[in-house]
């Protein structure tokens, strides 16, 4: 029965997934594209939850309809980053227990959030038909939003890719570390390879960029960047965009002890200035809402 549910017709089907997504869905207005977000790094304890969680908040300040999934199946905890108490997860999804809209909740700063699945060893190794489960579930809701920000975790396993490269723009993490830098770029050659795997010529690709944490300085932060976007030129052809960077932060480790987004906890540390900064740019990017501005927006516009 499994071996039916591969074949390539599934391809074909995730294909025209990804153009319905790319173009806002057959039935959207002129002005009602959602933007696809993914956010993933070569190796775990870069912070790639931390960022994901804090700019789906800064977004939504900006006065987008975000939501955040948790797709680092197996190892989930962008709950805990946000602190609050899942009522379902993906694995309830995929076993048809639940609908997708049933595990949605309410996340700070006004954002919506699908939480993923921790310590299911077999969600961390989905097959290609689960996979397509999932993006057509997210293809259910995603009219509703403006913004869809995948978490999908560390590494290069079939998981991440295939969900990175399904996306707008994927945002890759890396700290200045060398060993941190190497497991980026791989993640970059990863994505561009299983994006020409699975998209077909005339279909677009997803933008590439990088957000540099746990630097100790601008110029720290602006050199790992351009090390990264330099392998990529000479050796990809592929260009990498420059998102900015999160200075080295204990207010960071202190929100996350206290299950609180850091840009919520302390909104005016350096940390949370620079996610700001970062979600300015993708804001633009995508082009600013109308719809009115939060009172977290106006004030952190204050120090930026």
């Amino acid at each position: 029965m499994a071996g039916n549910l591969d074949k390539p017709n599934q391809s074909d089907q995730a294909s025209r997934l990804r153009r319905m997504i790319a173009r806002g869905g057959a039935d959207a207005q002129a002005g009602s594209r959602t933007n696809i977000i993914a956010i993933a790094s070569g190796k775990g304890g870069v912070g790639t939850t931390m960022l994901a969680s804090n700019l789906s908040i800064s977004l939504a300040a900006r006065g987008h309809k975000v939501i955040l999934f948790d797709m680092d199946l197996g190892l989930a905890n962008a709950d805990i980053v946000l602190g609050v108490e899942p009522r379902g997860t993906w694995s309830d999804v995929l076993s048809g227990r639940r609908q997708i809209s049933d595990v949605i909740i309410e996340g700070p700063g006004e954002i919506a959030f699908v939480p993923g699945a921790s310590g299911l060893a077999h969600m961390a190794d989905l097959s290609e038909f689960e996979r397509h489960q999932m993006m057509a579930a997210m293809e259910q809701i995603e009219s509703e939003y403006d913004v869809m920000i995948m978490d999908c975790g560390a590494g290069i396993s079939t998981n991440v890719i295939s969900f990175a490269a399904s996306a707008d723009t994927l945002l890759v993490v890396s700290t200045p570390e060398p060993t941190s830098i190497t497991d980026a770029y791989a993640t970059i050659k990863a994505m561009a390879h299983e994006t020409s795997r699975q998209r077909r010529p005339d279909e677009p690709t997803a933008a590439v960029g990088v957000i540099v944490n746990l630097a100790d300085s601008r110029k720290e932060g602006r050199d790992t960047y351009e090390r990264l976007a330099e392998v990529s030129a000479r050796f990809l052809h592929m260009p990498v965009t420059d998102y900015g960077y999160v200075l080295k932060d204990d207010h960071v480790g202190a929100a996350v002890r206290q299950r609180s987004p850091v840009v919520l906890r302390y909104p005016r540390c350096p940390a949370s200035t620079c996610v700001m900064a970062s979600a300015a740019r993708l804001s633009r990017e995508m082009g600013q809402p109308e719809a009115k501005k939060s009172l977290f927006y106006r004030v952190m516009n204050m120090f930026l």
